[in-house]
């Protein structure tokens, strides 16, 4: 994906891609030996492609990233190196991540891919970019003086590799001179760097938000991302970058929180399957360009700062020659203003900047969307055969079955006394971990005479837990992104003689951030059976049996050449609400290039693969109803990661992307781990489609050939208000679905008709846009009746159309 993914960044006005460079998936163990390059993890490729397209690089070395990234992106096993204490004065903690960070920078370099050697991986000019540690600021005092004292380090240790770019340090309060401070947040306009000789950078603007299982969806909306933007570069900005453009898929076991979704969308200009997101991509991509027309006056001009108003400022970039850009602000959050700058009134919504490359006409305003909408749709598509069944009546799959034992499937790893930490025992190298004990239940206790169940009592650090008892699934429980810590309470039923508790104690992806967050721990803390033998069994200092891990991931069964290692029974209809169970079957691709997914709604919780390759976790959790959540986003005021959230009362990822490079026509083997019990039998493939396109512009909308446009000469492209429309590769415009001129009303997929309108809109949408793949249609006297109702000011048009 990724040519395509660059690709789409430079059309939205991209000048250049970040990328984090991720050490746990390159340094597999603490040897020379074990460095790994391939994959998704094939970083000079990457490098080259971000090249080829004609764009520059910003290398995020790290090697602490955060990222919502499994363990913030350090190798587990360095944790488990004697004496070892990340991110502070450490010897060992420093030895290994000066090794990694040397290897990066000889790696760049043997492929002369810094700036300095007409590289890619360069910022502007002459000058490029290299960071090292990430918002340390917020925790250095946690650790005292081996703090600072790491921070100096760290900064020198850069330096010394000698790259010819400058280095960069996010959120970092007490930088060394040698390096740059820049800013992570919603907002930076009024960051200032500590020495007043650094550039201004933003290196985080969250355009969204990330995602943890059970909670509900975040957006921000593109007015308020197009807002800050616009102000940081108004304040004498000179860097901001998205954090994320595209932010993906964290695939396999890679997602970190814990509890952070497989999908790691984050509302980004670009969606997790790869589509633009419209209209953030859109909007964004008129601000980029807009911003790009004032260059010359921003780099060169003398900026000068004006009130007008309480809440109004214009900041003015005039150059010696005359030449000017200005940027105009309304910072209140409620209403709007008119003010007055050189002899010339302008109308600025609430919360908004206009840009004016010649201080004069105004190109763009933030609140004033003008690009198009779309609507996305999952289209769902059985799973089809690719052999044929042997009963011709059935249309769906063969599945192979293989049911996992609770407990101690094979030898046991250890037994001790007491309850173990399961983060320290498994080491990562799985997210399960069984727990086993038991305890004898004489036939005479009063609990089968009272017919008063038991009840199981049990504590954890977190994150999740599945409770059998004697084979028997009796309770689940998990934490969730706020708490990971979490209690069950559950009446079971026992036997007389020998019980079995089995606890399937399980990861949702490590800590990533956070002073000293490598010690937090997860598992068990207590388990007490409460209503038998006259009172408690506290079982939490018993002998206890442990197994790390599954038995079909230790024979790695997903994997196509070890499918053969367990006995697979063979059905047309497969078991369901099964905990504990393998499902194995083979299928074709779905139909078409569209972006795929698999819906996983009606399973339980579990782990899937297709052709050996790691789709990731799977949890169809639902939000809370509780939740706040809204239909319409008011995009005025601050924003936060709670302002604008959907999906309240439901699930929170039903679809895992599976990339179509890891199709083949036929042959595909699918492969799921349930843990506690779903309906294979309703799992899908879902294709990811553009369905319908919107549009919706007043007739004040500022309109401006902006590909074309030159600050020289801006009245030959200056025009009409326009809607314009382009469906998605090898479609065209089938269908009209609404058209109105006047004072529509709703949003995207919803609108109707208003106390105003034109009734020819829609013929005149279809005369211009039908059957095209892309059209234009300017609001004015030759296609509408621009003098209807004349009590509405500012008419506007709004369109759906169909593409197919």
């Amino acid at each position: 994906m990724w040519p395509g993914l660059v690709q789409l960044a430079k059309e939205g006005g991209v000048n250049a891609i970040e990328t984090y460079v991720f050490w746990n998936g390159h340094e597999l163990s603490p040897n020379n030996v074990s460095y790994y390059f391939g994959g998704r993890y094939d970083l000079v490729k990457f490098c080259k492609i971000v090249q080829e397209a004609g764009l520059y690089l910003i290398l995020r070395i790290g090697p602490f990233v955060a990222a919502e990234w499994n363990f913030g992106g350090v190798p587990v096993w360095l944790h488990y190196v004697p004496g070892t204490v990340f991110r502070t004065d450490n010897e060992p903690f420093k030895y290994y991540m000066k090794k990694f960070m040397t290897l990066i920078v000889e790696k760049m370099k043997q492929e002369k891919l810094f700036a300095s050697q007409g590289g890619p991986i360069i910022l502007s000019q002459a000058s490029g970019v290299v960071f090292v540690e990430n918002e340390y600021g917020f925790y250095e005092s946690a650790y005292g003086e081996a703090g600072k004292r790491y921070t100096i380090w760290a900064a020198n240790m850069s330096i010394s590799q000698n790259t010819g770019v400058p280095w960069i340090m996010c959120m970092q309060f007490d930088p060394p001179d040698t390096v740059i401070d820049t800013c992570n947040s919603f907002y930076c306009d009024h960051f200032k760097p500590i020495s007043p000789n650094k550039p201004k950078f933003w290196t985080e603007n969250w355009p969204g938000w990330f995602k943890t299982f059970g909670a509900s969806d975040p957006h921000r909306p593109p007015e308020d991302v197009a807002f800050s933007v616009a102000r940081f570069f108004q304040k004498g900005g000179s860097l901001q970058n998205y954090y994320m453009y595209h932010g993906g898929t964290n695939f396999g076991r890679t997602a970190g929180g814990p509890f952070i979704t497989t999908s790691y969308d984050y509302d980004a200009p670009i969606d997790e399957y790869g589509l633009a997101r419209c209209p953030k991509w859109g909007h964004l991509k008129e601000l980029h360009r807009s911003i790009k027309l004032c260059e010359h006056a921003l780099l060169n001009g003398e900026p000068k700062t004006l009130s007008l108003g309480p809440l109004q400022e214009v900041d003015v970039y005039e150059e010696a020659s005359g030449a000017c850009s200005a940027i105009i602000s309304n910072t209140d959050d409620k209403n709007g203003a008119t003010v007055v700058f050189k002899n010339t009134t302008y109308h600025l919504p609430a919360w908004s900047v206009s840009i004016l490359p010649d201080c004069k006409n105004v190109v763009f305003n933030t609140a004033k969307v003008g690009s198009q909408a779309s609507v996305v749709e999952m289209i769902p598509t059985d799973l089809q055969p690719s052999a044929t069944a042997p009963n011709n009546d059935f249309k769906g799959p063969q599945w192979d079955v293989f049911r996992e034992r609770a407990g101690i499937w094979d030898a046991a790893d250890f037994t001790q006394n007491g309850l173990v930490d399961h983060i320290n025992t498994t080491k990562d190298t799985t997210d399960y971990l069984w727990y086993t004990a038991s305890f004898h239940v004489d036939e005479t206790d009063e609990s089968f005479r009272s017919g008063k169940s038991p009840v199981i009592l049990i504590e954890s650090k977190g994150h999740a837990m599945h409770v059998f008892i004697n084979q028997k699934l009796e309770a689940t429980g998990s934490g969730n992104g706020t708490v990971p810590r979490f209690k069950i309470r559950r009446p079971i039923a026992l036997k007389a003689g020998k019980n079995e508790v089995a606890l399937l104690s399980m990861a949702v992806g490590l800590q990533n951030a956070g002073a000293f967050y490598e010690w937090i721990g997860a598992g068990p803390t207590s388990v007490k059976i409460v209503g038998i033998k006259n009172g408690t069994v506290d079982l939490s200092t018993s002998k206890w049996t442990y197994k790390i891990g599954l038995q079909g991931e230790s024979l790695r069964i997903y994997e196509p050449n070890n499918l053969s290692r367990v006995n697979w029974e063979s059905t047309l209809r497969p078991p369901k609400h099964q905990p504990l169970t393998w499902y194995k079957a083979v299928v074709n691709s779905p139909p078409g290039q569209e972006p795929v997914g698999l819906d996983m709604i009606h399973m339980g919780k579990g782990l899937a693969w297709l052709n050996g390759n790691e789709v990731g976790r799977y949890w169809p959790r639902k939000a809370s109803p509780h939740e706040i959540c809204v239909q319409q986003c008011d995009y005025r005021g601050k924003f936060m990661p709670n302002k604008c959230n959907t999906g309240c009362g439901e699930v929170t990822q039903r679809w895992y992307h599976v990339p179509r490079s890891w199709l083949k026509p036929s042959g595909n083997v699918l492969v799921i781990f349930e843990e506690k019990g779903g309906d294979p039998s309703k799992i899908r493939f879902s294709t990811r489609k553009v369905s319908s396109l919107c549009a919706h512009i007043a007739e004040d909308h500022p309109s401006f050939d902006l590909e074309r446009l030159q600050v020289s000469s801006m009245e030959e492209y200056k025009k009409k208000a326009t809607v314009s429309l382009k469906c998605p590769t090898s479609t065209r415009i089938s269908a009209v679905k609404f058209a109105s001129f006047g004072d529509p009303v709703g949003s995207c997929g919803t609108y109707a008709v208003g106390g105003c309108h034109d009734s020819n809109s829609e013929s005149v949408v279809q005369r211009v846009c039908l059957n095209k793949e892309e059209c234009e249609l300017e609001v004015s006297q030759k296609n509408f009746d621009v003098n209807l109702c004349p009590n509405v000011a500012n008419k506007r048009l709004a369109v759906e159309v169909l593409c197919s």
